[in-house]
């Protein structure tokens, strides 16, 4: 028995500033280029969706405070790779990081209800797969496992 599919509808206002967010980091559209620069242009849409899983009182507090880690790490100004240092390769992390988040947040909370709070676009399960792949071919399999990427999940 499948659980029915939950819709929520960004109002026009939230809608409007992520666009122009995105608009300000990248004229480039997701998923339009294969590689490591593909996955660095969703980190706003995983940022967005770790915050909007934090405020759904539908999730559990283990997949909240999974989000809460996920989305402190994106927004802390100390990482491994600092963008300061590094410029845009410096984002790389916090992709991995904002990925490895909600893989784990897959583990507790229905899919139906993650793919709901998405505001990228394709599919998010799509996404982890590519950045699955990406994760294991820049950081090996042993780091990857520990992160929390799967093969081909």
């Amino acid at each position: 028995m499948s659980e029915p599919r939950i819709e929520i509808d960004l109002r026009a206002r939230e809608r409007r500033l992520y666009d122009r967010i995105r608009a300000r980091i990248s004229r480039a559209e997701p998923g339009a280029r294969p590689g490591i620069l593909d996955l660095i242009l969703h980190l706003p849409d995983l940022a967005v969706l770790l915050a909007r899983l934090v405020r759904d009182p539908r999730v559990p507090k283990l997949a909240k405070a999974i989000a809460v880690g996920g989305l402190a790490y994106v927004v802390s100004p100390i990482e491994l790779l600092p963008e300061l240092i590094f410029g845009p390769l410096g984002l790389i992390d916090d992709v991995l990081v904002a990925v490895a988040a909600v893989s784990r947040i897959l583990n507790h909370v229905h899919p139906d209800l993650v793919e709901s709070h998405w505001p990228g676009r394709g599919a998010l399960l799509a996404v982890l797969k590519r950045a699955s792949r990406q994760a294991e071919s820049l950081v090996g399999h042993a780091v990857a496992r520990v992160l929390g990427f799967r093969a081909g999940a």
